[in-house]
């Protein structure tokens, strides 16, 4: 379905493109040998190199460019063998050089693609149209004094992998999937870890508007927006600013806007500027970036199990696909799955982890990094399960007590007494003293009430604590019934 926002003149279709900017996880920065760790004090993790010291030379991280291949990889992407540095020229406060050294005429990694999976199940290609390494600046801080900004180089020169797509999506939707799909792939890659609240992921979102047919209007890009929900609604909002501008009469212009997330609103926060602006010109201290084949070829070779092929593998055992989805949004999760079901019923590990498992997470406000029940404890339960030592309900039973306790499930089994009672005479005695204190019932249900089956069933149930095998006492209860 095609996603379109009415306005007075009929209906507008929206194009979306994004920037994403995801720090690379490396122990150095891009050009120095400063720490990259988050939450330092301010400008402990600054070298003369970050701080723009005279006669200072970058000296490329091997690591960065490592991530940096990988992730092009992982994207289906083009890996150039041959990249250059270039100068991108401008001035602000918290870069301290004058200028960024950037990629821009010859990126590391060129065109690749990945599909999105939409709320309805429908899925789409995105183009990705470039990915290239740049150094990060540092941080202004505008509101710690009165009269002042302090400017912290922590995070000045810390490696940036820039990944622009085609403006091939068409919704807010579209948009925040995709966003969620960049994240989960280098997540998965171990080269961003994606946590947009500490910065380290953040997307630039380029939004303009047409009717039916039109090509191209002038785009405006809204910068810096940092969580999947925020971009959504960035799109919403500067697509509706665009249309009643253009309804007006009047002409959107290619600027450089921010999202207010308090008013749900964009706002001007200067001219946009084109590559001529910046004077781009190759990097004089650094060499073109030279890679060879076999040592690409070794780092494709290492590469994990993706998330779309291991959403594959999950659907090929039998799982749903919707089971399969939630168990590869992150790779944490699909690790417990499994450990979980290794060498049990694939089905039945999904079902209790996606389940009892992920109801407990959230009760407990723990997550799959921090899991309250260990892995190897649940699939210890569903070993008990699968041979007979507990019924469904006994096992919930237990779960919550390995909650509670942290102990392994056999252990509270042994303490607890908890295990199922498949002896055949033991669940006939007392089926026979339920008949016979149920005696007018018994008359009931063989005169024709069936549905008395259910009471029989309960109180025999009762009567053993819940320790009956609910498939043998179903079965001792009719034929003692029919007798």
């Amino acid at each position: 379905m095609t996603y379109t926002i009415e306005g007075r003149t009929g209906p507008w279709e929206l194009v979306i493109g994004l920037e994403i900017h995801a720090q690379v996880i490396s122990e150095a920065k891009l050009f120095s040998g400063a720490a990259t760790a988050f939450g330092a004090e301010p400008n402990s993790q600054v070298s003369f190199i970050d701080a723009g010291f005279p006669g200072m030379l970058p000296v490329i991280n091997a690591e960065c460019v490592a991530q940096a291949v990988r992730t092009g990889l992982g994207l289906n992407a083009q890996v150039n063998l041959w990249s250059r540095f270039d100068r991108k020229n401008y001035f602000y406060a918290d870069l301290p050089q004058g200028y960024q050294i950037s990629q821009f005429a010859h990126p590391i990694i060129g065109e690749g693609a990945v599909e999105i999976t939409l709320a309805d199940g429908a899925t789409k290609t995105i183009g990705i149209t470039r990915l290239h390494l740049e150094q990060d600046a540092g941080k202004s801080l505008h509101d710690q004094h009165a009269t002042k900004s302090f400017i912290d180089l922590n995070r000045s020169g810390v490696a940036l992998m820039e990944i622009v797509s085609e403006p091939d999506m068409r919704s807010p939707e579209e948009a925040g999937a995709y966003l969620t799909k960049i994240r989960q792939i280098l997540r998965y890659l171990g080269t961003c870890d994606g946590n947009m609240d500490e910065g380290s992921m953040r997307a630039d979102v380029n939004v303009s508007v047409r009717k039916a047919g039109e090509g191209f209007r002038t785009r405006c890009e809204v910068k810096n927006v940092n969580s999947i929900r925020f971009v959504m609604q960035a799109v919403e909002a500067e697509a509706r600013r665009q249309i009643e501008v253009w309804e007006a009469g009047e002409e959107v212009f290619q600027e450089t806007r921010l999202f207010d997330t308090a008013r749900g609103i964009t706002r001007s926060m200067r001219s946009k500027e084109d590559a001529h602006d910046y004077r781009y010109f190759p990097e004089p201290d650094l060499p073109p970036l030279v890679l060879e084949s076999d040592w690409v070829a070794a780092l494709k070779a290492a590469l994990p199990e993706l998330p779309d092929a291991r959403r594959a593998r999950y659907t090929a055992m039998g799982l749903t696909a919707y089971d399969a989805h939630v168990l590869t949004l992150e790779k944490e999760t699909a690790v417990f799955f499994e450990t979980v079901a290794k060498g049990r019923d694939p089905k039945l590990a999904a079902n209790w982890v996606t389940g009892d498992f992920f109801a407990a997470l959230n009760r407990l406000k723990r997550d799959v990094a921090d899991p309250p029940v260990t892995a190897e404890n649940l699939g210890g339960l569903l070993d008990l399960i699968a041979d007979k030592t507990l019924s469904g309900s006994l096992a919930k039973q237990v779960f919550e007590a390995m909650l509670e306790t942290g102990k392994a499930p056999g252990e509270i089994v042994e303490e607890r007494g908890l295990k199922q009672v498949t002896d055949t005479g033991a669940i006939e005695a007392v089926v026979a003293q339920v008949m016979a204190a149920n005696a007018d019932k018994v008359a009931e249900y063989r005169s024709g009430k069936d549905k008395l089956f259910g009471f029989f069933v309960g109180q025999t149930m009762k009567a053993m604590q819940g320790k009956g095998n609910p498939a043998l006492v179903n079965e001792v209860v009719k034929a003692k019934l029919a007798g």
